[in-house]
């Protein structure tokens, strides 16, 4: 069996170079998105990867122009004029395979992914695909964005622009946490500045019965974390990340071992926000995602692409004000569903 590997900008075009190469009934082993070659993947640019196999010789090469032309020609058959005739042979398609990518693509997903998710389903399942299929052939390739089950680190610090929901999303993970494994967190705001926002964790320190502590300056957070006994859950302010006190901030949970930052975005930004909130923050470092108002949005699926190309970590999922209920981990079947726009209960999914 010959085996190979072909790269493109989009599955369709990878496998039409499969399928030219190894001939009609070349079988796909697998496909996956990979660093584009050159600059492109040092700035997180992505590409598909088919691995095709033969059980044949390969047919005769084609010449290059050849070679091209015929996937020009799967690509943009849609495209041609109507009433001008094209004699080009199309490679072969699988409807089902189309049919299970448009699918996809219709929940909002990238259509890159999407194919990757469709290739992953076997050819005779592709037809007439259960919901429950779909969401497990989904969550298999969000397992690489799915961080809700890490072990939590000894302190953990939530950055992110105003509004997005940094002092809930502790508070709802420190009343969690203190009912179902008996861990009692200390809560820091690392914000001086915000009166309203002091008082809020302060009161939700209270109710849990958990240690309130304020640092003011990067210099009293410093001395607060170097005295902190047990694990601790860190508020800061939603100023510009470009602020000098904001930098000093970062710089002082970057020299901190056991520190772990996550960056709280809305589920409702497109993926252009998004990217523009991993730029702003990317001094503070952030190894994770946190998504406040997932309940505002009907699925996360535009957020799939950005959230691959910076290769971030999902941990938790806001979905509503109440405290604690509200807050998911991000496990790949929970993000699965919440890409497919599914119903996701208090008790998992519906």
């Amino acid at each position: 069996m010959q085996t190979k590997r072909f790269r493109s900008e989009t599955v369709r075009d990878a496998l039409a170079q499969a399928r030219v190469e190894l001939g009609p009934d070349a079988l796909v082993l697998a496909t996956r998105l990979v660093p584009a070659a050159g600059p492109r993947g040092w700035f997180g640019a992505r590409v598909v990867e088919v691995t095709a196999a033969a059980d044949r010789p390969a047919p005769r090469k084609v010449s290059a122009d050849r070679l091209i032309s015929r996937i020009l020609h799967h690509r943009d058959a849609k495209l041609a004029p109507a009433g001008v005739p094209d004699d080009r042979p199309a490679p072969p398609t699988d409807p089902a395979l189309d049919s299970l990518v448009a699918r996809l693509v219709a929940t909002g997903l990238d259509r890159a992914f999407a194919a990757s998710v469709a290739l992953d389903v076997p050819r005779g399942r592709r037809r007439d695909l259960s919901v429950a299929g779909l969401r497990r052939a989904v969550a298999h390739q969000l397992e690489h964005l799915a961080g809700g089950d890490d072990e939590p680190t000894p302190t953990q610090v939530f950055v992110g622009p105003p509004g997005v929901g940094k002092t809930t999303t502790i508070a709802k993970l420190a009343a969690q946490e203190r009912v179902h494994r008996g861990v009692r967190y200390t809560l820091v705001a690392a914000d001086g500045y915000r009166v309203g926002a002091v008082e809020q964790l302060r009161l939700y320190a209270d109710i849990l019965g958990a240690r309130f502590l304020v640092a003011r300056s990067p210099e009293e957070l410093a001395h607060l974390l170097g005295r902190l006994e047990g694990p601790a859950l860190v508020d800061t302010a939603g100023r510009s990340p470009q602020d000098d006190a904001a930098r000093g901030l970062f710089e002082v949970f970057a020299g901190f071992p056991g520190v772990r930052t996550h960056l709280v975005i809305p589920a409702s930004a497109g993926p252009r926000e998004a990217e523009r909130l991993f730029d702003l923050y990317a001094d503070a470092q952030p190894a994770r995602v946190v998504l406040g108002r997932v309940d505002e949005t009907e699925s996360l699926a535009p957020l799939v692409a950005p959230l691959a190309a910076r290769r971030a970590r999902v941990s938790w999922l806001g979905t509503g004000q109440r405290v604690p209920e509200d807050l998911e981990r991000a496990t790949s079947s929970i993000l699965a569903a919440r890409v497919l726009g599914e119903p996701v209960t208090a008790g998992g999914l519906a």
